[in-house]
């Protein structure tokens, strides 16, 4: 049975209200009213969210707290957490590997891999065990920090050895069999869009 769909606005809520479950209280019942006004969040909002993880709750009565608990438990996957690669241990992919908020939403690095592994940090491994590191721990997601030299040929690689799902950071469009599921992050062109009112701004600006 698949679990529910949400967009990234809800899924970056969820922790939240899960954080707020768990230090809320002890009554064994909650409201979306209540999480809304704890939150300061729109109350509509909260109730679509979690109408959406838990369905409607029980009129006057809210949800259950533990069930609630875990049910957001299980859409972020912390009691399974899902281990990632990374491949590319440059400045980005070290950047992500010593990120510690992927455990938030049930998300867990599981190692990088790079060409010129460093000794030093054992959660950095030679390229060519990649493979056997997917078989062994079941891994299906990877995340791609290498220039865009190699970004194909790592996504090709990554694919070979069972990945499905990538999160590609290189400044390139890869091509991938219409059943991988690509996402590709482009940091400069997120900023570019976000600084671009600013530009506008500056250039009305009388000098």
């Amino acid at each position: 049975m698949k679990g529910p769909v949400c967009s990234k606005a809800t899924l970056g809520r969820l922790p939240v209200y899960l954080d707020y479950l768990r230090s809320g209280g002890e009554s064994e019942n909650v409201s979306a009213a209540e999480i809304s006004r704890a939150l300061g969040l729109g109350d509509v909002q909260v109730r679509k969210d979690l109408n959406a993880i838990s369905g409607p709750g029980r009129p006057k009565v809210g949800y259950n707290r533990k069930e609630l608990i875990a049910d957001l438990e299980a859409v972020l996957g912390r009691k399974a957490c899902t281990p990632v690669i990374i491949v590319g241990a440059g400045k980005m992919g070290r950047a992500l590997l010593d990120y510690d908020g992927f455990a938030r939403y049930g998300i867990k690095i599981s190692a990088a891999f790079d060409i010129a592994a460093d000794k030093t940090d054992k959660r950095i491994l030679p390229l060519e065990c990649l493979e056997e590191h997917c078989r062994r721990f079941g891994i299906h997601a990877g995340i791609i920090t290498v220039p865009a030299s190699a970004a194909q040929e790592v996504c090709d690689l990554m694919i070979r050895c069972g990945i499905t799902a990538v999160w590609n950071f290189a400044p390139t469009a890869l091509t991938v069999p219409d059943s991988i599921r690509m996402c590709r992050e482009n940091p400069a062109l997120s900023l570019a869009h976000l600084t671009m009112p600013l530009r506008d701004r500056k250039e009305r600006t009388p000098i």
